[in-house]
């Protein structure tokens, strides 16, 4: 059966919430500007769908389950990445009264940027954003040509042509399938010279993942030519997933697959897999207005 025959829109999931925060169905309803009656009717076919009691309803107001109060605790973390997934996807549109256009590497663009955007729109409603997405090579050339007004790359330094700063740190993950044979491996981890020498599922020239691959492993041989070169973070963990071969990617992007088992680390020694999350922008052209602002929301 397919997941959306099995867990609830996101109508039913934000009236949940709104049921936790007043304790009444009908202020829930209210504040979501649907009758009491739809409230109510929605609840009841949530449950129908869950299989299980959501919420006690009496003269006194309505009341969440003990299994209501656990659901109530993940529709929350689906509705806010609802939120995360609508601040990005605005971004993208474009739209051509857009005040701050903001240029970000992939792994910056699908994991932070819509965290970041979504206090921005609380802090600043009236700002519009626009968002290009692409490696950390592309993102410095928009800023170059005038295209955006912030840029965040990950990788080794500050392109040229561009002054920044650092916001964070990241760790690169040697990663494969369970049934690989490095993920099967108990003993020795893996070495450098092997990884060097082993074809793997990459992101192309220009990432930041491969800039910082291409400098750790350049006195063991340089990396081998790629299994296959992806040029999205989503394509390269979909592959790695899928058994096709070992990947290298940002711990941001597969600490779900980890948990969850469709991917396991692998082991590596003697190599720093590791590298800075920087804002970038023209030389000698301080970010101002919402591009500051978006700036100092970096760092909180």
């Amino acid at each position: 059966m397919p997941l959306t025959h099995r867990v609830p829109d996101l109508g039913a999931l934000e009236l949940l919430l709104a049921v936790a925060r007043h304790g009444s169905l009908g202020r829930a309803a209210r504040e979501l500007g649907i009758t009491q009656p739809a409230a109510s009717s929605r609840v009841r076919s949530m449950e129908r769908q869950l299989g299980v009691a959501l919420v006690d309803r009496s003269p006194r107001g309505s009341r969440l389950t003990e299994a209501g109060s656990l659901v109530t605790d993940w529709a929350r973390r689906i509705v806010e990445a609802a939120e995360a997934f609508d601040a990005g996807a605005q971004a993208l549109r474009g739209r051509r009264d857009s005040r701050l256009r903001v240029a970000a590497s992939m792994t910056i663009a699908e994991y932070l940027l819509p965290g970041w955007l979504i206090t921005l729109r609380a802090q600043r409603p009236d700002t519009a954003v626009s968002l290009i997405a692409g490696n950390s090579s592309a993102v410095a050339d928009r800023l170059l040509a005038g295209e955006a007004d912030l840029g965040f790359v990950e990788g080794l330094a500050v392109p040229d042509g561009l002054d920044g700063t650092v916001i964070g740190h990241d760790r690169l993950f040697v990663v494969a399938a369970p049934g690989h044979a490095w993920a099967r491996r108990r003993r020795a981890p893996v070495t450098p010279e092997e990884l060097a020498r082993t074809p793997l599922v990459l992101r192309e020239r220009g990432s930041g993942t491969r800039q910082v691959l291409d400098s750790a492993l350049s006195r063991y041989g340089g990396l081998s030519a790629p299994l296959m070169e992806l040029a999205s973070t989503t394509a390269v963990k979909a592959a790695a997933v899928s058994g096709a071969g070992p990947a290298v990617l940002s711990e941001l992007a597969v600490t779900e697959e980890l948990s969850s088992r469709r991917l396991t680390r692998v082991p590596v020694e003697g190599v720093a897999l590791e590298r800075d999350l920087r804002a970038v922008w023209p030389h000698a052209q301080r970010p101002v207005g919402p591009a500051r602002d978006l700036l100092g929301l970096t760092r909180g």
